[in-house]
Protein backbone atom coordinates (compact mmCIF):
# COMPACT_ATOMS: atom_id res chain seq x y z
CA UNK A 1 0.00 0.00 0.00
CA UNK A 2 1.25 3.33 -0.75
CA UNK A 3 0.83 6.58 0.58
CA UNK A 4 0.75 8.46 -2.21
CA UNK A 5 -2.20 11.01 -2.99
CA UNK A 6 -3.88 11.25 -6.21
CA UNK A 7 -2.22 13.94 -9.10
CA UNK A 8 -4.39 16.62 -9.99
CA UNK A 9 -5.24 16.71 -13.64
CA UNK A 10 -5.85 19.49 -15.74
CA UNK A 11 -6.22 20.68 -19.23
CA UNK A 12 -3.34 22.14 -20.60
CA UNK A 13 -3.98 24.78 -23.19
CA UNK A 14 -0.26 25.66 -23.68
CA UNK A 15 -0.22 22.11 -25.29
CA UNK A 16 -3.80 21.34 -25.96
CA UNK A 17 -3.71 17.49 -23.74
CA UNK A 18 -5.29 16.33 -21.03
CA UNK A 19 -2.02 16.93 -18.34
CA UNK A 20 -1.07 15.28 -14.60
CA UNK A 21 0.42 17.89 -12.24
CA UNK A 22 2.72 16.06 -9.69
CA UNK A 23 3.90 17.53 -6.62
CA UNK A 24 6.49 16.17 -4.19
CA UNK A 25 5.97 12.97 -3.26
CA UNK A 26 3.71 11.74 -6.54
CA UNK A 27 4.35 9.85 -9.20
CA UNK A 28 2.02 8.72 -12.48
CA UNK A 29 2.26 6.41 -15.38
CA UNK A 30 0.13 6.01 -18.37
CA UNK A 31 -0.13 5.69 -21.94
CA UNK A 32 -1.43 7.27 -25.14
CA UNK A 33 -1.57 11.08 -25.61
CA UNK A 34 -1.22 13.70 -22.91
CA UNK A 35 1.61 14.98 -20.88
CA UNK A 36 3.04 14.81 -16.99
CA UNK A 37 4.56 18.12 -15.69
CA UNK A 38 6.22 19.22 -12.55
CA UNK A 39 8.26 21.81 -11.36
CA UNK A 40 11.54 21.01 -9.24
CA UNK A 41 14.01 22.43 -6.93
CA UNK A 42 16.51 20.34 -5.25
CA UNK A 43 13.64 17.47 -5.80
CA UNK A 44 14.80 14.88 -8.89
CA UNK A 45 12.38 13.72 -11.24
CA UNK A 46 12.40 10.66 -13.24
CA UNK A 47 11.00 10.14 -17.30
CA UNK A 48 11.02 6.62 -17.68
CA UNK A 49 9.73 5.17 -21.36
CA UNK A 50 9.01 1.84 -23.26
CA UNK A 51 9.34 2.41 -26.50
CA UNK A 52 7.76 -0.05 -27.56
CA UNK A 53 4.54 -0.10 -25.50
CA UNK A 54 4.42 3.48 -25.51
CA UNK A 55 4.08 3.29 -21.78
CA UNK A 56 5.72 6.57 -19.67
CA UNK A 57 5.83 7.60 -16.34
CA UNK A 58 7.32 10.19 -13.86
CA UNK A 59 7.93 10.53 -10.20
CA UNK A 60 9.00 13.71 -8.18
CA UNK A 61 11.24 12.46 -5.15
CA UNK A 62 12.71 14.74 -2.24
CA UNK A 63 15.25 12.66 -0.49
CA UNK A 64 17.00 9.71 -2.05
CA UNK A 65 16.53 7.50 1.54
CA UNK A 66 17.74 4.16 2.88
CA UNK A 67 18.15 1.56 0.39
CA UNK A 68 19.02 -0.88 2.99
CA UNK A 69 15.90 -0.54 5.01
CA UNK A 70 13.13 -2.70 4.54
CA UNK A 71 9.97 -0.63 4.47
CA UNK A 72 6.56 -1.50 6.43
CA UNK A 73 4.67 -1.10 3.04
CA UNK A 74 2.34 0.75 4.89
CA UNK A 75 4.89 3.75 5.30
CA UNK A 76 6.06 3.33 1.57
CA UNK A 77 6.28 6.91 0.26
CA UNK A 78 7.11 8.49 -3.25
CA UNK A 79 9.00 11.17 -1.36
CA UNK A 80 11.75 9.04 -1.22
CA UNK A 81 13.77 8.08 -4.13
CA UNK A 82 14.62 4.96 -2.63
CA UNK A 83 10.59 4.01 -3.20
CA UNK A 84 9.65 6.71 -5.56
CA UNK A 85 11.64 4.67 -8.45
CA UNK A 86 10.15 1.21 -7.58
CA UNK A 87 6.37 2.60 -7.52
CA UNK A 88 7.02 4.03 -10.96
CA UNK A 89 8.36 0.84 -12.38
CA UNK A 90 5.44 -1.23 -10.59
CA UNK A 91 2.82 1.06 -12.14
CA UNK A 92 4.30 0.94 -15.35
CA UNK A 93 4.13 -2.58 -15.77
CA UNK A 94 1.29 -3.09 -14.61
CA UNK A 95 0.28 -0.97 -17.71
CA UNK A 96 1.88 -3.60 -19.89
CA UNK A 97 5.55 -1.40 -19.87
CA UNK A 98 8.82 -4.57 -20.07
CA UNK A 99 11.25 -3.46 -17.37
CA UNK A 100 14.13 -4.51 -19.96
CA UNK A 101 13.02 -1.78 -22.37
CA UNK A 102 13.04 1.47 -20.37
CA UNK A 103 14.76 4.36 -20.68
CA UNK A 104 15.25 7.36 -18.75
CA UNK A 105 15.33 10.64 -18.75
CA UNK A 106 16.45 12.65 -15.36
CA UNK A 107 16.16 16.16 -14.08
CA UNK A 108 16.32 18.34 -10.84
CA UNK A 109 18.81 18.46 -8.41
CA UNK A 110 19.07 22.31 -8.16
CA UNK A 111 20.57 23.75 -5.04
CA UNK A 112 18.07 25.78 -3.85
CA UNK A 113 17.38 23.92 -0.17
CA UNK A 114 20.54 23.55 2.08
CA UNK A 115 20.80 21.02 4.87
CA UNK A 116 22.74 22.24 7.96
CA UNK A 117 24.20 24.92 5.52
CA UNK A 118 26.43 22.36 4.28
CA UNK A 119 24.45 19.37 2.99
CA UNK A 120 23.33 19.73 -0.59
CA UNK A 121 20.15 17.56 -1.15
CA UNK A 122 19.95 18.06 -4.82
CA UNK A 123 23.34 16.61 -4.90
CA UNK A 124 22.37 13.58 -2.81
CA UNK A 125 19.33 13.08 -4.90
CA UNK A 126 21.40 13.39 -8.36
CA UNK A 127 23.93 11.15 -7.19
CA UNK A 128 21.29 8.06 -5.94
CA UNK A 129 18.75 8.35 -9.39
CA UNK A 130 21.76 8.07 -11.40
CA UNK A 131 23.35 5.03 -9.33
CA UNK A 132 20.06 3.36 -9.38
CA UNK A 133 19.20 3.59 -13.13
CA UNK A 134 22.80 2.15 -13.46
CA UNK A 135 22.52 -0.50 -11.00
CA UNK A 136 19.31 -1.55 -12.86
CA UNK A 137 20.70 -1.44 -16.65
CA UNK A 138 18.08 1.59 -17.80
CA UNK A 139 19.77 3.53 -20.33
CA UNK A 140 19.91 7.48 -19.25
CA UNK A 141 18.86 9.16 -22.66
CA UNK A 142 19.13 12.51 -21.25
CA UNK A 143 19.62 13.99 -18.32
CA UNK A 144 19.54 18.11 -16.81
CA UNK A 145 20.49 17.68 -13.01
CA UNK A 146 22.47 20.11 -9.99
CA UNK A 147 22.92 23.99 -11.01
CA UNK A 148 20.81 26.71 -9.22
CA UNK A 149 17.93 27.02 -11.31
CA UNK A 150 14.39 25.35 -10.30
CA UNK A 151 13.01 23.37 -13.52
CA UNK A 152 9.37 22.98 -14.83
CA UNK A 153 8.88 19.77 -17.24
CA UNK A 154 6.48 18.46 -19.16
CA UNK A 155 6.99 14.52 -19.98
CA UNK A 156 4.85 13.02 -22.99
CA UNK A 157 4.23 9.52 -22.55
CA UNK A 158 3.05 8.41 -26.09
CA UNK A 159 6.09 9.92 -27.24
CA UNK A 160 8.45 9.87 -24.53
CA UNK A 161 9.22 13.53 -25.14
CA UNK A 162 10.38 15.98 -22.32
CA UNK A 163 10.31 19.67 -22.47
CA UNK A 164 11.81 21.29 -19.85
CA UNK A 165 12.02 25.03 -19.24
CA UNK A 166 14.76 26.74 -16.36
CA UNK A 167 12.97 29.03 -14.26
CA UNK A 168 14.24 32.06 -12.80
CA UNK A 169 15.93 31.87 -9.26
CA UNK A 170 14.16 34.17 -7.56
CA UNK A 171 10.68 31.89 -8.91
CA UNK A 172 11.02 29.79 -5.65
CA UNK A 173 7.82 28.04 -5.81
CA UNK A 174 9.45 24.90 -6.28
CA UNK A 175 11.30 25.30 -3.23
CA UNK A 176 8.23 26.58 -1.46
CA UNK A 177 6.61 23.31 -2.61
CA UNK A 178 9.00 21.16 -1.13
CA UNK A 179 9.07 22.80 2.23
CA UNK A 180 5.31 22.47 2.50
CA UNK A 181 5.17 19.34 1.51
CA UNK A 182 7.91 18.61 4.60
CA UNK A 183 6.05 20.21 6.81
CA UNK A 184 2.92 18.64 6.04
CA UNK A 185 4.60 14.93 6.24
CA UNK A 186 5.69 16.40 9.55
CA UNK A 187 2.25 17.16 10.37
CA UNK A 188 0.86 13.44 9.62
CA UNK A 189 3.68 11.46 11.11
CA UNK A 190 4.07 13.83 14.50
CA UNK A 191 7.79 14.17 14.09
CA UNK A 192 9.14 17.46 12.71
CA UNK A 193 12.62 17.50 13.99
CA UNK A 194 14.33 16.46 10.28
CA UNK A 195 11.72 18.60 8.36
CA UNK A 196 12.87 22.01 10.09
CA UNK A 197 15.84 21.59 9.16
CA UNK A 198 15.58 22.91 5.17
CA UNK A 199 15.47 26.74 4.94
CA UNK A 200 15.30 28.93 1.64
CA UNK A 201 19.29 29.71 0.45
CA UNK A 202 19.81 33.21 0.35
Amino acid sequence: MSTARVPASYFDHEFQVEAVKLLPGDWHASRGPGSITTVLGSCVSTCLWDPVERIGGMNHFMLPGDTAATADPSAVSGRLGVYAMELLINDMLRLGADRRRLVAKVFGGARVLRVFETLDVGALNSRFVMEFLREENIAVLGQDLLGESPRKLHFFPDTGKVQMRRLQVLAVDAADQERAYAARLAREQGRGGDVELFESRP
